[in-house]
């Protein structure tokens, strides 16, 4: 009887279209945005010292040099996911772009791939990582990260199609890259960097996996589902038949939504909802309520943020961000941001509560309800059932492209570099070298 990874592995010789391509360089290009503005964060400058210590090679260091594909994946994958701008799955709960984007483009260039390879292996990346995370099972989530733990999948699938192995060996590549999931969520308790290391390293470990089954390294067919296996060892209340499920379904990177906000998913749509409300005079609110499902509550229930990643993970912070300034920008998220008198009191009149509604819609829709409360005691609420970005609610591709555009410009790229780099990238389905892509990186 075949293995989840034998058949998950013949879904992924699906036909894939032009369009399902041009989806998968949209994915690359918020990528690429969401990764030039981290690597000039203070996390990101950690990681350019450590790839500034390894030998040079083909591939682009963000921010700087060039190494082998193994080293730019590394710190490449550590980028994308530092101002929690990184596309999101919702069912899922994880972010595929910051480890399958990064290892695809470091390996497509040192292989001399073009576009149609390269976005390819994007595609049956974000295929394999999301179907088996999506199966983990939300135990699984209030103890681990899902994308270091389901990540390395998906960089062993994208990096499996862009070297060509064949079934058996992709096979033995995910059962390697699964014997080393992982990814405890302490970091979510303490203002460290840890989530950029569980992002690089889940890219490396799938790179480092086709690469040895190419080899001849062998591992586990049973990996998912198997006596000692991910689902039995990290996911106690696993539904393995999501792995397999909708087989006819659309490539899920179709079902894979943009983030429009600085801030953790769980909070965007307390923002949607926040800005309908946005104008009300500050003197007139008397208290603000958040509703939302319980992990937005878990995650993001922070009045006083002490931290850049902290106040990212704030439900009052966000949403005051939102009632005062309107749509809010990098620097919200900043320490001026946070240590803002006018937004910190107006944060301790924020209250947070479970909406059983919308957490019975949860995790297949993030929803929310804002209510301020006046002072003359009239209240004024607003619903947002999906986030913005998500695929009912879904961005314009043109303002993904102006995030992108936001993004570089914010650590001063210059705009004859940006519109080079969105060029490149949106060619890559009419077969362009994805070296061209790359060379163009800052």
């Amino acid at each position: 009887m075949p293995s989840l990874t034998e058949d998950l592995v013949a879904l992924l010789h699906r036909p894939i279209t032009r369009a399902d391509r041009q989806r998968a360089a949209l994915h690359l290009l918020d990528w690429i945005g969401c990764a030039v503005a981290g690597a000039a964060s203070e996390t990101g400058a950690v990681f350019r010292a450590h790839a500034a210590r390894q030998p040079k090679g083909a591939a682009r260091i963000i921010g700087g040099g060039t190494a082998s594909a193994r080293d730019a994946t590394f710190a490449n994958g550590a980028f994308g996911n530092v101002l929690e701008m990184d596309d999101v799955h919702r069912e899922a709960i994880l972010h595929p772009g910051p480890v399958i984007a990064p290892t695809a483009l470091a390996l497509a260039t040192e292989r001399g791939a073009d576009g149609l390879a390269l976005l390819d292996a994007i595609l049956r990346g974000y295929e394999a990582e999301i179907r088996i995370g999506r199966a983990m099972g939300p135990a699984h989530y209030r103890q681990f990260h899902p994308t270091a733990s389901c990540g390395p999948f998906g960089a062993v699938a994208a990096a499996a199609s862009l070297l060509g192995l064949d079934d058996r060996a992709t096979v033995w590549a995910l059962g390697n890259a699964g014997t080393q999931a992982g990814g405890v969520w302490q970091c979510r308790s303490e203002p460290v960097m840890t989530k950029q290391l569980h992002t690089a390293r889940a890219a490396v470990m799938g790179l480092e996996a086709a690469l040895l089954a190419a080899d001849g390294l062998t591992g586990p067919r049973g990996i998912l589902e198997g006596q000692f296996g991910v689902f039995a060892g990290l996911a106690p209340d696993a539904r393995p038949q999501r792995v397999l499920a909708e087989p006819d379904a659309p490539w899920m990177v179709h079902a894979t939504s943009f983030k429009p906000w600085p801030a953790c998913r769980h909070c965007h749509a307390s923002i949607d909802a926040a800005l309908e409300l946005h104008g009300i005079p500050l003197a007139e609110i008397a208290t603000v309520e958040v509703a939302s499902y319980g992990d937005a509550i878990a995650f993001c229930d922070r009045v006083t943020p002490e931290s850049v990643v902290q106040s990212k993970f704030s439900l009052q912070h966000a949403v005051a961000v939102a009632l005062r300034d309107g749509p809010p920008p990098l620097a919200a998220f900043t320490p001026a941001g946070y240590q803002d008198a006018e937004l910190a009191a107006l944060r301790a009149s924020v209250t947070l509560r479970q909406d059983e509604a919308l957490h019975a819609a949860y995790p297949l829709r993030y929803g929310a309800a804002v209510t301020v409360t006046l002072a003359n005691g009239s209240r004024r609420q607003a619903v947002v059932p999906d986030a913005l970005g998500d695929p009912e609610n879904p961005l314009p591709p043109e303002r993904i492209l102006d995030k992108a555009r936001m993004l570089m410009a914010s650590v001063g790229v210059d705009a004859a570099r940006i519109e080079a780099i969105i060029a490149a990238t949106l060619a890559l389905p009419d077969g362009a070298p994805a070296a061209a892509l790359d060379t163009l990186l800052p």
